[in-house]
């Protein structure tokens, strides 16, 4: 397939950027500094700006599909950056007519006790409680979106670097927890379950998650 991955050289747009070129893709890798990524066969590197809506969704136009994994972690206004990132980028996908759109989401939108989200709990950290709120506020987002095809991959409590196993499990709304009470993913398995549900779409216009 021919792809745009937005937010490339990223943690997660990395991992996300090897699974991708790993299976055959073409990826057109659009970050902000192109001189990050690594040449390889499949990669089309390309400079953007999220938030210049015109100009990302002539970059959009003519793919296969597009996967973001943008983020606003550098930013010193996390939530606004981001959630402004989120608009533009679904106006842009919308104007460029793109047939899917992927989104990377948080994990502190999933739930972990009825009416309970795991970003609303006393254990939250308060460092990371910006960003997933903003990934919140993306997913309300794209919930309200009529033309798009989207879905959005939410990761375990822990997204860290590890292996590359392919063995995991799938989830809706609800934080997956292991045998021991442990939320986590690696961040090559994301990888690999995010581009498993470009392949073969089964979360259409909705919200999934991935853990051990």
């Amino acid at each position: 397939m021919n792809i745009a991955l937005i937010g490339a050289s990223g943690f997660v747009g990395s991992a996300l950027l090897a699974e991708a070129l790993r299976r055959g893709h073409t990826v057109r890798a659009l970050v902000s500094q192109p001189q990050k990524l690594t040449p390889a066969a499949g990669l089309d590197a390309r400079k953007t700006d999220v938030q210049d809506t015109a100009a990302l969704s002539a970059q959009l136009t003519g793919v296969d599909a597009v996967v973001s994994a943008f983020s606003g972690h550098a930013q010193p206004d996390v939530y606004d950056y981001y959630v402004r990132g989120m608009r533009s980028i679904v106006a842009a996908a919308r104007q460029a007519r793109v047939p899917r759109l992927l989104v990377v989401g948080g994990a502190g939108s999933l739930y972990v006790a009825p009416g309970v989200q795991l970003v609303d709990t006393p254990e939250f950290p308060p460092q990371w409680k910006g960003s997933a709120e903003g990934a919140r506020a993306a997913l309300d987002l794209l919930r309200a979106e009529n033309a798009l095809d989207w879905a959005l991959l939410s990761p375990s409590a822990y997204l860290v670097p590890g292996e590359r196993t392919g063995k995991f499990r799938l989830g809706k709304d609800d934080l997956i927890v292991d045998a021991n009470g442990d939320s986590r993913i690696s961040v090559e398995d994301y990888a690999v379950a995010m581009i498993d549900e470009l392949e073969k779409p089964a979360h259409s216009r909705e919200r999934f998650t991935v853990g051990y």
